[in-house]
């Protein structure tokens, strides 16, 4: 018998697999077991012809190839190269002592060569936990899984390599330094002509990493203010990194040459997306455009026009940060921290309330439009902003508002006040302040609570709208850097509440 480690993927988490290799006096014959899929299954024609290629004889025995965990379903085919060494060591032809706390991640090609795997960082993350102190990858993968803490990475091209750096008898490279996705530079605020309520939204978001929503007509902007957000927000931080980086891998978007998220992900999926599109799913279940946005911003254009059960789905997803997948056999759990930026029209022609033009949708369409954002959905929006059509003589000015690096400096301050008091806490933004801290955080002045007091009563906002709106309005403040909340402050964050479709505050 032989035991070697491998890993497999299940949603975007990487599960260690030993894969137990016992040869056995009968005919011929290699038994794949612990509810293999078709990939892990065909595995074992794999192994036999790159075996073949780099020379290796092939056991005359019949072999049985159990996958521990043996009730985890089991896909892709990076066990190729485990079931290959496992084989190997079973015969005799590896020595067990340099199998010992070295974890294998590859897909054989027919000839010997190793082809890469999809999601080698949370595989390799997957080694590590499972007492690894040592991986042998793919070049192609190397760069993903060399992110890993903790573990030193190795990179082979072929069978034939990992087999001589397995018995001793050649040593093998470090991955290289993975070089960053060709990111396109944020757009810069300055291009934007008016708006300056918008804009002073999206400063106020981005400070606190609060939800928003524009709404206006065609042609106002909206868009155009949305697509400027990540170039307000600070660079990800080290644990952020790979938190995206394990996501966009384990989602096959990462390749070779650039196999690290850099910057921080901007989704805009179209609104013809389906539930499991947007929120994740499928056979077997992969990542949604929510997790894909996870530790950055997911922009929903058009957003009355999205699938009603997907926005309805979004509502637990913005309260718990992460989308629970339960099937049959199977329970994943997908990250989905994100910023949600959205946008809409104020009816189904775009032009209700406009000066511009005429609307043409009666009141029946004007209902039915409205009806298909829900009540607690946009009450888990934090900002709500009118965007009106801007006049040909702001937009035909030759100065131009501030620009997205004087903005950025305004919100790096104001985050580092943030991660100041809000140091205890595991994400310390102001949107994120948890319920039973955010009288002790929030530090409101009795006149200041007095109004939203007044706002609840006169208003009518829920007690889940009380909240986001001292939440903002702490925002506001450590903008402003003022050390407790005042009036000004809490006045500001109710407009923004108050905004747009009054029956829904």
């Amino acid at each position: 018998m032989s035991r070697v480690l491998g890993a497999s993927l299940l949603g975007v988490d990487g599960v260690p697999v030993e894969v137990e290799v016992r040869l056995s006096s009968s005919l011929p014959r290699v038994d794949i077991v612990g509810l293999p899929e078709a990939a892990v299954r065909e595995s074992a024609a794999r192994v036999r012809a790159a075996l073949a290629s780099v020379g290796e004889p092939f056991p005359r025995s019949r072999v049985t190839v159990n996958l521990a965990p043996a009730a985890l379903r089991k896909g892709g085919a990076g066990l190729d190269l485990p079931i290959a060494v496992g084989i190997l060591a079973a015969d005799g032809q590896l020595e067990p002592e340099r199998l010992e706390r070295v974890g294998l991640l590859g897909e054989l090609a027919l000839d010997g060569r190793l082809r890469p795997v999809r999601g080698a960082l949370a595989l390799a993350l997957a080694l590590r936990r499972a007492g690894c102190t040592r991986a042998l990858v793919p070049t192609a993968s190397g760069g993903e899984a060399g992110l890993a803490p903790g573990l030193e990475v190795r990179c082979a091209a072929d069978l034939a390599g990992a087999l001589r750096y397995l018995r001793g008898a050649e040593a093998l490279p470090a991955p290289d330094t993975p070089l960053p996705g060709d990111g396109v530079p944020a757009p810069d605020l300055a291009d934007v002509r008016g708006q300056g309520l918008a804009r002073r939204a999206l400063e106020v978001a981005a400070a606190g990493g609060h939800a928003l929503l524009l709404q206006g007509p065609p042609g106002a902007g909206k868009t155009m203010l949305a697509r400027r957000l990540p170039g307000l927000l600070p660079p990800l931080s080290r644990d952020e990194l790979l938190e995206a980086t394990r996501v966009h891998g384990a989602a096959g978007l990462l390749d070779e040459r650039h196999a690290v998220v850099s910057e921080r992900p901007f989704r805009a999926p179209h609104h013809t997306a389906s539930p499991a599109g947007l929120l994740g799913g499928g056979s077997p279940p992969g990542p949604g455009e929510v997790s894909l946005a996870h530790t950055g911003v997911l922009f929903l254009d058009e957003l009355p026009e999205f699938d009603r059960r997907a926005l309805e789905g979004l509502r637990q997803v913005l309260e718990d940060r992460r989308v629970v997948l339960a099937r049959a056999r199977t329970r994943c759990v997908f990250p989905a921290r994100f910023q949600l930026l959205a946008a809409a029209n104020p009816c189904p022609c775009g032009w209700h309330g406009s000066p511009l033009r005429d609307c043409r949708c009666d009141d029946g369409a004007l209902a039915r439009y409205a009806a298909r954002l829900s009540g607690p959905l946009a009450d888990r929006i934090d900002l709500r902003v009118e965007t009106a059509a801007v006049p040909w003589k702001d937009l035909d000015r030759a100065d131009s508002g501030e620009s997205t690096a004087q903005v950025r400096t305004r919100v790096a301050e104001a985050r580092t006040r943030q991660a100041r008091r809000l140091a205890a806490l595991s994400h310390p933004i102001n949107a994120e302040i948890p319920d039973a801290a955010l009288d002790d955080r929030v530090d409101a002045t009795p006149e200041a609570r007095a109004l939203l007091g007044r706002a609840v009563d006169g208003l009518g906002l829920s007690a889940r709208g009380a909240r986001r709106a001292l939440r903002v309005a702490r925002t506001i403040a450590d903008l402003a850097g003022e050390r407790r909340v005042g009036p000004e402050p809490i006045a500001e964050a109710l407009a923004y509440r108050s905004s747009g479709d009054g029956a829904r505050r």
